[in-house]
């Protein structure tokens, strides 16, 4: 955790109502835009499934740059919560350790299905080239 003062950020995330709006926002946008440039469903029937698409992708693109514009190192957040005994550390270095044994304890759990996996695609290859 000596560390966490440099490389630890937290960062915004837009929730709930402000993700719908900006969805709705940027899918508006889009079907204004494509409507002046006489792109129609009638024309192009999976147009809605692209309008759709694409908002969430200008979506996220706003919410992460922004969350990215305007990160908050630890130090910061200790101050803004008060948390002079930085218990705030001890907790996210705990979330870290158990993080670390599930993640290990996943992979160990599966290695047999990705040996097999290795196995059958190197044997598929293996038979391609012969």
């Amino acid at each position: 955790m000596a560390r966490a003062p440099q490389d630890l950020v937290f960062t915004m995330r837009f929730l709930g109502q402000s993700q719908e709006i900006l969805h709705n926002h940027f899918r508006n946008f889009l079907q204004a835009r494509l409507d002046a440039a006489g792109v129609t469903p009638e024309n192009h029937p999976l147009l809605p499934f692209f309008i759709d698409s694409h908002a969430v992708e200008l979506r996220d693109f706003v919410a992460t740059g922004v969350a990215l514009a305007r990160p908050f190192r630890l130090g910061e957040i200790e101050v803004l919560t008060g948390d002079v005994e930085t218990l705030m550390r001890v907790d996210i270095w705990d979330a870290i350790a158990s993080h670390i044994d599930m993640a290990e304890a996943r992979f160990a759990e599966g290695i047999a299905r990705v040996v097999a996996t290795l196995t059958a695609a190197e044997a598929e290859i293996r038979g391609a080239a012969t």
